[in-house]
């Protein structure tokens, strides 16, 4: 085996200080082997060490949690007898080097996730991130990424209800593809990753191990991205989603069978994490004998087979006597299921070859004695020095035509039409679906809980957190929460992906400090614990780091689903009331348009602190779930991006029958700031008038701000004297950026 040398090191990812560190808890110098496994196992995709302190302040328990974060995905009930699992994973550095296979091996490593728990995936979603429009590589990475996600969720027969994109010039050199999936889960069939029972054996199950993506969690999705880039193409892995759809039913029809006593997923440094963690979380032990690895290439050493991240392998200990069963089960589905090692009781990692043994680690100090790095040792916080420029927004001038500025506004590519995206996905396979992409949140029935459905929203204004990290994170889960409640559902928890820059940088740490304030805060607020999650580092190309991107997915359950609530706009002379904001009463001047797609778009301005009034924010919620819920509204939209009168334009042309809209606002302030302000915690609703009244009655006897804003009817959306468009106008704008641009 080779020499390991300073360079070894440094190429390794680890520093001397670690490596130093690795001396002591071996007590020698590591082989090649052991020092890759220790690079993988404390990198930052696995061990957290930069993100650890400030992830343990999360809440994470409810009476609802059966599972949270430490396990492949979190699990929260909803009734007695079932639950569903749910996680959201990063796969960025992979789908910028290798678009289609990055995104594609990332939408089947988080299934894996899910199905691992002994959950049936059901839904999947996404949150996508690229470089400016215009960018040249933006055209090529996007193709990849959308036909990656749908090439391998649509062959595996998950349907993609759901997601967000977003473009900035801040992702032009590395993109964000962020995977969560959900599936449903008996709660008596729960399943952990756990190697237990001293003596049991291992069993390798799945596809062969070839020498795909190597590397991929300590150098790929651990470090920033520079000229080299292009030479990092062979540490992404490939997929093969009709593989992963004959695991699923096989260990699926194994843990039903009884067979399983603990599994888990060979994701991130593949059969290294896979048995370190397991023996880990059962404080055991683990040998394996590396030549019984099935291999689908010649000569594989040993650091190969370890560090291999080939797609569509579990690690599994099955129940003593249940052995052959186990095989058999495997056998069916064409699968290999092999025994390559056992548990044992001594807490190491002992890795053997022909007999001979290769490798000798103990397990605690690689599962959680990686270094944590705080801000008084290694981390340390500083306030961006870019917050002062942002915290004004000077004079800007009103716009001399409206009608000119909405075009502008429902045609620009952060809040056209995404139809040319989620057409390429399968949405209703399963026949679960009752809402697709589109709206507020998929809205999925759930035929084993009948009439219960869930709603799922994935959600982050990556400018706002720019702007305001800890603010701007509040509003990630506001909103997350407010598409949920749009539906009718009550939010229930959520899991996050925090992609930042460099963990090196300080200003980098204060930020991912201030968003994890503010996810905590809000997740207190909303009574929505964080079950699961992902950190994402080092995004960032030749030291300049992406906006920082905390995504939220958000899980709602709706108590009847037949009685959701639809996001445009369905009969003529209904009433249109704005819920959450009375405008009459708006004494501010331009700070409503702070962090807005408007002052970014129309005036080439990203300034301006956003705000959030929580307690208003959860009021707003409650009060449209019950409207919904007692069937008083016939229609239910948020104000996010764009601010009130895209959300109008919105719920006039994106319904099956296009219904347009007279609106007269009270402008008693800068009209820009109404009409395209985002300020938070606002709901537009329509009704019937004999509805409208008893909406109104429960509004003020809520105390809830609101304005009955106007009236649906006719073909055009007319706002005052100010704007006039026809739908079929708006609705061409709105529909060919994406569609013509790509």
């Amino acid at each position: 085996m080779l020499e390991v040398t300073s360079q070894t090191v440094s190429e390794h990812g680890l520093t001397e200080e670690e490596f130093e560190r690795i001396q002591n808890i071996l007590g020698r110098a590591p082989n090649l082997l052991e020092l890759g496994i220790f690079s993988v196992m404390w990198s930052e995709h696995c061990s957290y060490k930069s993100s650890k302190k400030y992830l343990k302040s999360l809440p994470t328990s409810s009476q609802l949690v059966l599972q949270g974060p430490g396990e492949n995905a979190g699990i929260i009930a909803i009734n007695k007898e079932w639950a569903i699992a749910f996680k959201i994973e990063s796969h960025n550095h992979p789908s910028f080097v290798e678009p289609y296979q990055g995104a594609a091996t990332g939408v089947g490593g988080i299934i894996r996730d899910i199905f691992t728990m002994g959950a049936r995936p059901i839904a999947s979603l996404n949150s996508l991130r690229f470089g400016e429009i215009a960018n040249p590589k933006t055209t090529h990475l996007i193709h990849g990424v959308v036909a990656g996600i749908g090439g391998y969720g649509n062959a595996f027969g998950c349907p993609t209800v759901g997601g967000e994109l977003y473009f900035h010039k801040s992702y032009n050199g590395n993109i964000l593809v962020n995977a969560f999936n959900l599936g449903l889960v008996k709660r008596d069939k729960i399943f952990r990753g756990k190697a237990e029972g001293i003596g049991n054996k291992v069993y390798y199950v799945g596809s062969k191990t070839g020498r795909d993506g190597i590397h991929g969690a300590s150098l790929l999705a651990s470090s920033e991205f520079d000229e080299t880039t292009e030479s990092k193409r062979p540490t992404v892995q490939v997929g093969d989603p009709f593989t992963e759809k004959l695991l699923l039913e096989a260990c699926l029809e194994a843990m039903e069978k009884g067979t399983v006593l603990g599994i888990q997923d060979m994701g991130a440094a593949g059969l290294t994490c896979s048995s370190v963690e397991m023996a880990s979380r059962a404080s055991n032990g683990i040998e394996l004998n590396l030549e019984k690895v099935p291999v689908r290439e010649e000569g594989m050493t040993p650091y190969e087979l370890m560090l291999s991240e080939s797609q569509e392998r579990m690690l599994l200990v099955p129940k003593p006597g249940m052995e052959e069963d186990l095989k058999n089960i495997f056998r069916k589905w064409d699968l290999d299921a092999v025994k390559i090692g056992q548990v044992t009781g001594d807490g190491v990692l002992r890795l053997k070859l022909n007999d001979k043994c290769v490798g000798e680690i103990p397990i605690h100090p690689l599962a959680e004695g990686a270094p944590v790095y705080a801000p008084d040792y290694g981390r340390p916080v500083s306030k961006p020095s870019y917050l002062e420029r942002v915290e004004k927004i000077p004079s800007v001038e009103i716009p001399k035509d409206f009608n000119e500025t909405l075009i502008h506004l429902i045609g620009s590519p952060n809040i056209c039409s995404r139809r040319w995206v989620y057409r390429q996905y399968d949405q209703h396979v399963g026949i679960n679906t009752v809402q697709s992409p589109g709206g507020d949140a998929a809205v999925i029935r759930i035929r084993e809980v009948s009439p219960k459905g869930l709603a799922i929203s994935t959600d982050c204004n990556s400018r706002y957190v720019y702007l305001s990290p800890r603010v701007g994170t509040i509003i990630a889960v506001a909103e997350a929460a407010r598409n949920v409640s749009c539906v009718g559902a009550i939010p229930i928890a959520l899991t996050n992906c925090l992609n930042f820059g460099s963990p090196e940088n300080p200003q980098i740490m204060w930020q991912f400090k201030e968003a994890t304030e503010g996810l905590r805060e809000a997740s207190l607020k909303f009574e929505t614990p964080v079950i699961s999650g992902n950190v994402s580092f080092y995004n960032e190309t030749n030291a300049e780091p992406i906006f920082p991107t905390p995504v939220i997915g958000m899980v709602g359950l709706l108590e009847d689903v037949s009685k959701y609530a639809k996001n445009h706009f369905t009969n003529k002379n209904e009433e249109i009331i704005l819920i959450g904001e009375k405008i009459a009463s708006i004494q501010d001047d331009k700070n409503g348009l702070a962090g807005s797609e408007y002052l970014s778009l129309i005036h080439n301005l990203e300034v301006g602190i956003p705000t959030i009034d929580l307690e208003l924010e959860k009021g707003v919620h409650s009060i449209v779930r019950r409207l919904i819920q007692n069937g008083l509204v016939t229609a239910c939209h948020d104000c996010s991006d764009g601010g009130l009168v895209v959300a109008l334009t919105e719920m006039a042309i994106s319904g099956p029958s296009r219904v347009g809209c007279g609106i007269n606002l009270p402008l008693s302030v800068r009209f820009d700031t109404i009409l395209f302000g985002e300020r938070q915690s606002r709901i537009i609703v329509t009704a019937t008038p004999e509805n409208a009244k008893k909406v109104l009655s429960i509004l003020t006897e809520s105390d809830i701000p609101h304005t009955q804003i106007g009236k649906t009817g006719g073909d055009r959306i007319k706002i005052n004297n100010l704007i006039d468009l026809s739908l079929a106008d708006v609705a061409k704008a709105w529909s060919s950026t994406l569609e013509e641009g790509f």
